[in-house]
């Protein structure tokens, strides 16, 4: 696509998102017959998922995340169609109730698959009570949001979209929505050949999920290292992958290599920022006490780019999120949920020098990899403006390289 055209259909985006009204669409748009990156095509269309880490035993190598420890198995297998189909449609903001926010809108590509807010925003500026947490990797997690309330992608997915203050549309309209485009009605006869009618709102489900799962970030530093080439970190680096691994700061116990989660929920005692009323996670969807005030670990794959930190957004850097584990068990509760949340066990007072913590942050910016990262359309078939509205982070970061 040439400047001059891309200008244009910017602009005409532009407009159309302040009117909350669709222009002509790209025409144009074919679906990719080839995988993304770090998948090889089958002969039966599917996208499989190569990396080193199916060479490792993980059951002889586990403990907590030795260099040659394998992943949890991949969910993949979808055709490299429907991959391609749940790009535009993640980046569409023809999925949201008002046309004003995308899938992207609060996980963009260029923030860690975040949007960089303490809280993520949806339609007409209504703050989500959590902060958005990143796409990188989902494809070996087995349950989502931070409370872990779903236990698959689609699953997940319907939250944000139905949910009134995150993309707040509903099954019929995004049905009607879809249906009514004849470049998505093309599109999805090409993803799904042997389907008859109109789109379903499960094929809508399984191409979103296809396109998150091929978000695979496996190839930073730390991996480089984890493979053999040991000069890939420098000594400080070093020094700070020997601190998270140790005994003493107990990092990997949860933050497990290579995923960097353990994938289970766990209740560390961090505080809500700006005197907000205490999260009690886990507890409510599991009905169990023992789980007040848990969230998942979230993977730290990319971690260096999804500032700010935790369920809520209460930590700025990732040396105050690192120091918060250092300053005592429970030090950050409220005290009338003292008595009622039992803190991880693996949470306690190691000590650690400002030394230590620093080389924690270095080691930690050594599990940054995008080169995975997804294009992101020029346009989509609604012919809205990609994304919509941009997080607030992306656009700071925009003015200030400008």
């Amino acid at each position: 696509m040439s400047k001059a055209r891309s200008s244009r259909r910017y602009l005409a985006g532009v407009v159309a998102l302040a009117l909350c009204v669709p222009v002509p669409a790209d025409t144009s748009i074919e679906l990719r017959d080839y995988c993304p990156p770090g998948f090889e095509l089958t002969d039966a269309n599917a996208c499989e998922l190569r990396t080193l880490y199916q060479n490792y035993d993980s059951l002889r190598h586990a403990g907590v995340g030795g260099p040659k420890t394998g992943l949890p198995e991949a969910r993949d297998g979808f055709s490299p169609q429907q991959v391609d189909l749940g790009r535009y449609l993640f980046f569409d903001p023809l999925l949201s109730g008002d046309n004003s926010v995308s899938c992207a809108s609060c996980h963009h590509p260029d923030l860690g698959f975040t949007d960089g807010r303490p809280r993520s925003v949806g339609i007409g500026g209504a703050e989500v009570n959590r902060a958005a947490p990143s796409l990188w990797n989902v494809a070996f997690l087995n349950t989502f949001f931070w409370d872990a309330r779903a236990s698959s992608l689609e699953e997940q997915m319907q939250g944000p979209l139905y949910a009134a203050n995150e993309m707040g549309t509903s099954p019929v309209q995004l049905l009607a929505d879809i249906t009514a485009n004849d470049t998505y009605l093309r599109l999805f006869r090409d993803a799904y050949p042997g389907s008859k009618g109109a789109p379903t709102l499960g094929q809508i489900y399984t191409a979103i999920a296809a396109f998150q799962t091929s978000l695979v970030s496996l190839n930073s530093r730390y991996d480089q290292y984890a493979h053999g080439f040991h000069d890939a970190l420098t000594e400080p680096e070093k020094a700070g992958m020997n601190v998270f691994r140790s005994f003493v700061a107990r990092c990997a116990e949860c933050h497990t290599p290579p995923l960097f989660t353990n994938r289970q929920i766990a209740v560390i005692g961090v505080q809500e920022p700006n005197g907000r009323a205490f999260d009690p996670g886990a507890e409510t969807v599991n009905e169990n006490p023992g789980l007040r005030g848990g969230f998942k670990v979230p993977s730290l794959r990319n971690v260096a780019q999804t500032a700010p930190y935790m369920h809520s957004g209460t930590f700025a850097t990732l040396r105050e999120a690192a120091e918060f584990y250092t300053l005592g068990r429970g030090h950050a509760l409220p005290d009338e949920e003292k008595t009622r949340v039992s803190v991880h066990w693996h949470i306690w007072e190691p000590n650690l020098s400002n030394d230590e913590l620093d080389r924690l942050v270095d080691f930690l910016g050594t599990l940054s990899d995008e080169r995975f990262k997804p294009h992101i359309p020029e346009a989509v078939p609604s012919g809205l403006l990609p994304i919509g509205t941009l997080p607030e982070a992306l656009t700071t970061r925009l003015s200030q390289s400008n």
